[in-house]
């Protein structure tokens, strides 16, 4: 019950369109008694009067309105619907991927990416079923349940006791159905999102399924997770396949309950045969509500469901200050201090008491081997995570007490792997500065040495680069992304193997105008490539998430120790230049 309250909240930012369906659909289960009295009326009382048969055709055209005023208000109920339930759906969604947006990184860590798009695309709109259709399509039932009962009673007491006699067993029954449901219409969900998550994962991978020829099996894959979705669905129906025809006999039922004590009561005169008459109209307006009840429980069944998967993301915990907390001091000098550093994105540790200190406008370089924990480091001065223990300062300012929108504008970070929206040249450098003009988008290019490119390309700065830039390669990847940094123009840099994608004469270049730009500027620069760091104003060399040496590229060499023997293995430096 409480996933449903949460889901009717919504109903509150539309109460004028709201209360005018409402309006729309109350009428309109009213108006459904008006043909069965009519029907009834001219039974009785224009039939057997030959002199009365004149106002026939009045009846007639009277019982025409009243379904013309039934089915007018059907449609003005549908339009409001419409416009109801796509303003609330946009409003759950809208809420949804704003809460995406303010989660952390490690949430995501654990989560499918397809299964993630199922929730906001699926279930939101799984769940307003409930939310506007089950309400109204219950509200109008017990209101069609009401006025119709409320008309067999006022008929005859006792046919409308023999009519109503089916109604506990279609609760008990409705009951039943209900009790495993939950368990049922989740599975079947979540049978949905795991198919969605390999189907995402095998349009995104299909180039590697190529390459390994690995389509059959991943046709397999795909064919077992679609029967498990198979398998949750057919468990549902076979569940529905019994209740539905079993609710549907009990409520006939009352038909021949009505057919046996309404003829009685005619035969015996306490009743009059255009009442009879009258009764099976109503009979069938009174069943009809039930088997909607019967639908509306399926509904809120497969609603909840869907509620519980969108209710679990929105109800997980923000980043912290996300929002709040103290912004960076400006402007920003860019004095950058790890102070006993230790991080952990599980059990084992990633990183050990790091210590590292880079004064504002110097370069720092970290160096190791794979998994030393360089890039944990780039992710903690970003707060894409929290560190466990520790410090870490920006101009003297504590960063896990500061709002991230205020800490990430001071930062321009280009990481290992470019990664481009499915938009144009344009939309992508915008991204770093929305207001930039064109003579700011072409100095970036020209300091990213990616003018010549952008020029080259069929539109220029409106040419649409694809989903993840797959219209591009690797190092034309590597050098718009460098270009958005240099347009965002932060007083820290962060690059992650930034020019590990390019050639020798594209790294060259592209060093040479990250040199300039990091001038008057704070950079931490992870590198493999030693040609990139050896200027750097200080190396710390990492190995097993600790700090196992720091100083300048001679002095390292000279202490022959590890940062030596990674530059031994790079053949990047001189023969001469190795320590004797």
């Amino acid at each position: 019950m409480k996933t449903i309250l949460r889901v009717i909240s919504y109903l509150r930012s539309y109460p004028l369109l709201g209360s005018a369906q409402l309006v729309c659909a109350t009428l309109m289960a009213l108006s459904v008694v008006v043909f069965p009295s009519i029907t009834g009326h001219v039974v009785d009382e224009i039939l057997p009067e030959p002199a009365r048969h004149h106002e026939l055709l009045f009846w007639v055209f009277l019982g025409l309105m009243g379904f013309f005023l039934k089915d007018a208000l059907n449609c003005a109920r549908i339009i409001l619907n419409n416009h109801f339930e796509q303003r609330v759906i946009f409003d759950i969604r809208s809420d949804l991927y704003q809460k995406l947006q303010r989660l952390p990184l490690r949430w995501f860590d654990g989560r499918r990416t397809g299964d993630i798009m199922t929730r906001v695309v699926e279930d939101v709109t799984a769940m307003e079923r409930v939310l506007i259709d089950g309400i109204e399509l219950g509200l109008v039932a017990m209101i069609q349940l009401l006025a119709v009962g409320a008309v067999m009673y006022y008929t005859d007491v006792t046919v409308a006791l023999w009519a109503t006699l089916p109604v506990p067993f279609l609760m008990i029954g409705a009951w039943i159905y209900t009790r495993n449901a939950r368990d049922r219409y989740r599975g079947q969900r979540d049978a949905a999102s795991d198919m969605n998550s390999l189907l995402h994962d095998n349009v995104s991978g299909i180039s590697q399924i190529k390459t390994y020829t690995a389509e059959d099996r991943e046709h397999e894959r795909f064919n077992a997770f679609s029967d498990k979705l198979r398998q949750a669905s057919l468990r549902i129906m076979r569940w529905w396949a019994f209740y539905s025809p079993g609710m549907s006999f009990v409520g006939m039922v009352g038909y021949a309950l009505v057919l046996g004590f309404g003829s009685q009561a005619v035969m015996s005169g306490r009743m009059e045969l255009g009442e009879l008459v009258l009764f099976f109209l109503l009979l069938s307006l009174f069943y009809e509500p039930v088997s909607k009840l019967h639908q509306l429980n399926q509904m809120a069944l497969s609603s909840r469901a869907a509620a519980d998967r969108v209710f679990e993301i929105l109800d997980s915990e923000d980043e912290p200050h996300s929002e709040a907390g103290d912004s960076l001091k400006q402007p920003v000098q860019g004095d950058v201090r790890f102070e006993g550093v230790s991080f952990s994105y599980g059990e084992q540790s990633t990183l050990r008491d790091i210590t590292l200190h880079a004064k504002p406008g110097e370069t720092i370089a970290l160096v190791g081997p794979t998994g030393a924990g360089k890039s944990t480091i780039v992710s903690l001065l970003c707060r894409f995570y929290e560190y466990n223990s520790g410090s870490i300062t920006i101009d003297g300012q504590e960063l896990n007490q500061t709002r991230k929108s205020s800490l990430r504008s001071a930062l321009g970070y280009v990481t290992q792997e470019a990664f481009l929206f499915n938009g144009t040249v344009r939309e992508n450098l915008l991204l770093a500065k929305p207001k930039a003009d064109e003579a700011d988008l072409w100095k970036a290019l020209e300091s990213a040495r990616a003018d010549s490119l952008v020029r080259e390309l069929p539109e220029g700065l409106d040419t649409n680069v694809g989903e993840r830039g797959v219209k591009l390669s690797g190092g034309e990847k590597q050098r718009l992304s460098i270009a958005r940094a240099l347009l965002k123009d932060p007083p820290i840099l962060l690059l992650d193997e930034a020019t590990a994608s390019v050639d020798s004469e594209t790294e060259r270049l592209i060093q040479e105008a990250l040199e300039a730009l990091m001038a008057d500027r704070s950079a931490f620069v992870i590198a493999h490539r030693l040609s990139t760091i050896r200027n750097a104003d200080r190396i710390y060399v990492l190995d097993g998430g600790t700090v196992v040496e720091q100083g300048t590229h001679g002095e390292l060499l000279k202490a022959d120790g590890l940062y030596a023997e990674l530059s031994r293995q790079s053949f990047l430096i001189r023969r001469e230049e190795s320590p004797e």
